[in-house]
């Protein structure tokens, strides 16, 4: 948490860098600490402990902008370097877009807590650490002998900032998470060395699942021995909720003020079109208590509120913060989403599969991209080739290419198992027709 000796401190610098010339500021001062632990077989890889704690400042002067940052949150130390930010923003050019948003919009602090922040954090012992990574290690290890490497990790992190501006806006942010993962690499058919991975993330150490990931990712991989590709052609493609978040993400950079305002965003003038089917239901639920990605406010201080962002396939906004909005003269929205959630279906991914009767399971992306001026897009994969209703073949080393708009539009199914741990709350999905590359 923020101190309240911190918190003065950021009042008393926006007060100062307003005496010494600027229209508006806005300081925020935050704080955090992490821990790494990487073991390669049960052999410490890495262990690292970091803190840091330091001031923003966002500097309006004379209708130009700009950022500076310090870690030395000492007064008379910040009375020059607020003066020598505010010398060296009137060296940069003039950007009358750039200014403090509507007071009207900031968040009122009048919610209750999110609950995202675990007390204990600084109270878990550094051994407890180690054997949990230890721990899920040994899950893996030695349970086949074409095992080549389990590498296995422990991370946590806690965080804290307060942000004030001149024009009326107040507020804190805290949280913490853990997660622990394992990634477990096999001799395969001739040179191949699949591998694969789990993990398991919470915002409390009391929440994390401790067991069963390193079997998960020792799963997975035997399940990875024997890829090869299988004929191209045009299949029904399911993306297991590990990976679906991957073909919505460009659907959200199009959404973006700073892609539309440049241009490069396939999604340009597409508010109140259709841009997938009717099952295609978008909404940012940034309220969620004790969720990945809550929040009462962005990095403005917009307050954010529930949306509904894609509606029956038709898009109803764009994300844009004050700096787009005032540059392309329209009413801002929010500067991003905070939790998106798909609207889900009634069966997991196991019952969508059972449903398909010739069809690809994408279990991971392997490179690729997307055009965001276009939206075609062409991605490497790997995962299994169904067949009645049943994973065969696993496969790999074959591209799945298309355009957004047209696979969104060719959505058939959307499963109910999106991972909890996830900010972006996106279950399972099917598509069809998708055309695939391989032999």
């Amino acid at each position: 948490m923020i101190s309240n000796q911190n918190k003065k401190l950021a009042q008393w610098a926006m007060e100062y860098a307003q005496k010494n010339g600027c229209q508006g500021v806005r300081i925020s001062v935050y704080s955090g600490s992490n821990t790494s632990i990487d073991l390669r077989n049960n052999k410490t890889d890495k262990l690292q402990q970091a803190a840091e704690n330091g001031m923003s400042l966002n500097l309006f002067v004379d209708g130009r902008y700009g950022t500076f940052s310090t870690n030395r949150l000492v007064k008379k130390e910040l009375e020059g370097f607020i003066k020598q930010a505010i010398d060296s923003t009137r060296y940069l050019a003039k950007d009358e877009a750039r200014t403090l948003p509507d007071a009207a919009r900031y968040y009122k602090g009048d919610k209750p807590d999110l609950n995202l922040m675990d007390n204990k954090f600084d109270g878990v012992n550094p051994d407890l650490k180690m054997s949990l990574a230890n721990d899920i290690s040994n899950e893996a290890m030695g349970k086949d002998e074409r095992i080549i490497s389990v590498d296995s990790s422990y991370s946590d992190n806690e965080y804290s900032s307060y942000r004030i501006t001149s024009n009326g806006f107040e507020g804190d942010q805290n949280g913490t998470s853990f997660a622990l993962s394992v990634s477990v690499s096999m001799r395969g058919e001739g040179e191949a060395r699949p591998s694969s991975y789990w993990y398991e993330s919470a915002l409390f150490l009391d929440d994390l699942k401790t067991t069963g990931i390193g079997q998960k990712a020792l799963e997975r991989v035997l399940q990875k021995l024997g890829q090869k590709k299988v004929a191209s052609g045009k299949y029904t493609m399911i993306v297991d909720q590990l990976n679906s978040s991957q073909l919505l993400r460009p659907i959200i950079d199009a959404m973006s003020g700073g892609s539309l305002q440049q241009k490069n965003s396939f999604l340009l003038d597409k508010v109140g079109q259709k841009i997938g089917n009717d099952l295609f239901t978008l909404t940012d639920e940034p309220h969620r208590k004790k969720a990945p990605g809550a929040r009462y406010f962005d990095f403005e201080g917009v307050a954010t509120q529930p949306t509904n962002v894609i509606e029956n396939g038709t898009l109803n906004m764009y994300l844009i913060d004050t700096y787009i909005a005032n540059k392309m003269k329209i009413e801002p929205t929010i500067s991003s989403l905070s939790i998106p959630v798909l609207k889900p279906g009634n069966k997991n991914l196991e019952q969508l599969i059972a449903d398909i009767d010739k069809g690809i399971l994408v279990t991971g992306f392997n490179g690729g991209n997307s055009n965001s001026t276009t939206g075609d897009f062409s991605y490497g994969i790997e995962g299994f080739l169904i067949e009645n209703g049943k994973r065969t073949q696993p496969i790999s080393e074959m591209n799945v290419t298309g355009n957004m708009l047209a696979l969104w539009s060719s959505l058939a199914a959307i499963g109910n198992d999106p991972r909890p741990n996830s900010s972006w709350q996106i279950p399972s999905l099917v598509f069809e027709g998708v055309d695939f590359s391989g032999l």
